[in-house]
């Protein structure tokens, strides 16, 4: 299960969830409102590796290398 980021639509909160699948809907913990995931942080493959050529998008990845 990995953590992701998300930006609040509503009031702009940015945090951490921890979701079963990158597709979960996620609400934001402080207003409810509806979130987008946010890429701004370090992507790191399945073996913890950085990777310097994931954007993060996973619906646009041909996988982690």
């Amino acid at each position: 299960m990995p953590f992701l980021q998300y930006k609040c639509e509503k009031c702009g909160k940015k945090f951490d969830e921890l979701v079963k699948s990158y597709l979960d809907k996620v609400q934001c913990p402080d207003c409810g409102g509806a979130t987008v995931r946010d890429y701004s942080g370090e992507i790191l493959t399945a073996t913890g590796q950085t990777s310097k050529k994931c954007s993060g998008n996973c619906k646009t990845c041909s996988g982690c290398r």
